[in-house]
């Protein structure tokens, strides 16, 4: 046996949810370019559950449901009020998801009907808990669900306490449907090594998270704003830039271990950034950001990813820097709740083997003659 650092190249598992095929990413077989310009969010996930787009009637259906689930226990909130006010916030919402289980009677359930409406409630609650997180923090009451809107609409009036407007709410909309789903990445794949053991759907969503909090992986949008932040100007980007390259130092937000021509999805959020930065007048996080892609790629032959531009999106949407991971968690539930379905369906454990590269031939010393 050989190892294969990281596993890559190793094909793991069949599925019939996403496939990334020549720099080509797709949900069940539909491009994602088509999505993200004509699709809702709630169509996405939809798709991802049960395998095909919604009828009107069924689409009216879901949003029911994740309006009737959107609300959170009373002791989950209390339970957020008692986390350090320094709390990191995908610690935070890995510990609320995983104590969604202790009030859901059905979590133990492990039928089909069950788990699936256990995966339409984790959608409908993560934009709640990440809500009611960033309010308590900040000393203000949560606000409850609002009935009758979707979920990015909901998830901006749970922040503000304020109908957001039209374009702010197609803008992060797109953004879940771009982050809903992505193959077998490390969150993805540690949701379905939980729940081959046949644990529980919470299980596996909270081993998600625990993975998407990572900065090789989700934080990294995170890390672009700061370097935005660093930065400070347009008129700063190439010294910057250019420093950080002669010094070897990573820029985060660009290249793709998957992708080698480049992210399809990112196109969609530059445009994204580009409008909200005209529609808020933060135009300056579009022009750093159109310059520092201009010399990466010019210099390394490197293309931006989803996060590099996910992150002047976020911020121009005035949510805060940490929260941008627990927004990517808000959408990407909806994949990782499809993959731990298709695991269950045809489940075998997943136990792969090591390389053992340690020392052989070692005897038992007794402890006098050590």
């Amino acid at each position: 046996m050989t190892a294969t650092k990281g596993l890559e190249g190793i094909v793991a598992t069949t599925s019939s949810i996403s496939s990334i095929i020549d720099g080509v990413l797709t949900y069940r077989g539909i491009d994602i370019d088509e999505l993200a310009e004509h699709a809702t969010f709630e169509e996405v996930a939809y798709l991802l559950w049960y395998n095909k787009l919604p009828t009107t009637s069924e689409l009216e259906e879901l949003h029911n449901q994740l309006n009737n689930y959107a609300a959170i226990p009373d002791q989950v909130i209390d339970q957020i009020r008692l986390f350090p006010k320094n709390t990191n916030s995908m610690a935070a919402l890995r510990t609320a998801v995983s104590s969604l289980a202790l009030y859901d009677d059905a979590a133990g359930d492990m039928s089909q009907e069950a788990n699936l409406s256990k995966a339409i409630k984790l959608q409908a609650q993560l934009p709640t808990i990440v809500a009611a997180f960033a309010r308590i923090r900040n000393g203000q009451e949560p606000i409850a669900p609002k009935k009758g809107v979707s979920i990015a609409h909901n998830f901006l009036y749970m922040l503000t306490g304020q109908d957001p407007d039209e374009v702010a709410v197609k803008a992060l909309d797109q953004a879940l449907v771009l982050h809903a789903d992505h193959e077998l990445n490390a969150s993805t794949f540690a949701a379905r090594v939980t729940v081959a053991t046949l644990s529980d759907i919470y299980s596996g969503v909270t081993s998600a998270i625990g993975a998407l909090k990572g900065p090789l992986h989700g934080g990294a949008n995170e890390a672009v704003m700061v370097m935005l932040e660093e930065i400070g100007s347009p008129a700063n980007v190439d010294a910057y830039i250019n420093e950080k390259l002669e010094n070897r130092e990573k820029i985060m937000g660009f290249g793709h271990r998957v992708y080698k021509n480049g992210d399809p999805r990112a196109k969609h959020l530059q445009k994204m950034s580009y409008e909200l930065g005209q529609l808020t007048g933060r135009t300056d996080l579009y022009e750093m950001s159109t310059k520092i892609e201009g010399i990466v790629t010019g210099q390394k032959g490197l293309k931006p990813n989803v996060d590099f531009y996910s992150a002047s999106v976020y911020t121009s949407l005035d949510i805060a820097r940490d929260l941008f991971t627990p927004i990517f968690a808000i959408s990407r539930v909806s994949g990782w709740t499809a993959h731990i379905l298709e695991q269950y369906e045809n489940n075998r454990l997943i136990r792969p083997r090591a390389e053992y590269v340690g020392p052989v031939s070692q005897r038992y010393v007794s402890i006098e003659q050590r």
